[in-house]
């Protein structure tokens, strides 16, 4: 499985600012740093904002900033929100598969809960 640049950009993000130790950072300061796009930037800072994980300051001295502490943001959750996780068209329930004894769903499930686990129970400062 191969994670999104979006979720890439939100464990970037985050570790950026949990290094910071609460300092206020610009998207453009970050983006800089790991030479990524200010604009894809913007959007995965929306994001990590509805979240709860950042908060943003607006004006002069404004920017970005961890809204939890490091320990109690979840890596298993956080992927689980920022990537699409219907690794087969059959993972849609809209899907109308014609292979009824098909065994590629389980097994695919069962990959993708192996990938998941190994995020469960992590949290950001597991890996600061």
């Amino acid at each position: 499985m191969k994670v999104t640049q979006f979720t890439d950009f939100s464990f970037r993000l985050l570790l950026f600012l949990a290094r910071g130790q609460g300092r206020i950072v610009t998207v453009r300061e970050v983006a800089g740093y790991y030479d990524i796009s200010a604009e894809h930037l913007k959007k995965v800072v929306r994001s990590l904002s509805e979240l709860g994980h950042i908060k943003t300051v607006r004006g002069k001295n404004g920017g970005l900033r961890l809204a939890r502490e490091p320990a109690e943001i979840e890596l298993g959750a956080l992927i689980r929100h920022q990537e699409n996780l219907a690794l087969l068209p059959c993972f849609d329930p809209a899907d109308s598969c014609p292979m009824e004894l098909c065994r590629l769903r389980g097994l695919m499930d069962e990959a993708l809960e192996r990938f998941l686990a190994v995020f469960d129970g992590k949290t950001l400062a597991d890996i600061l």
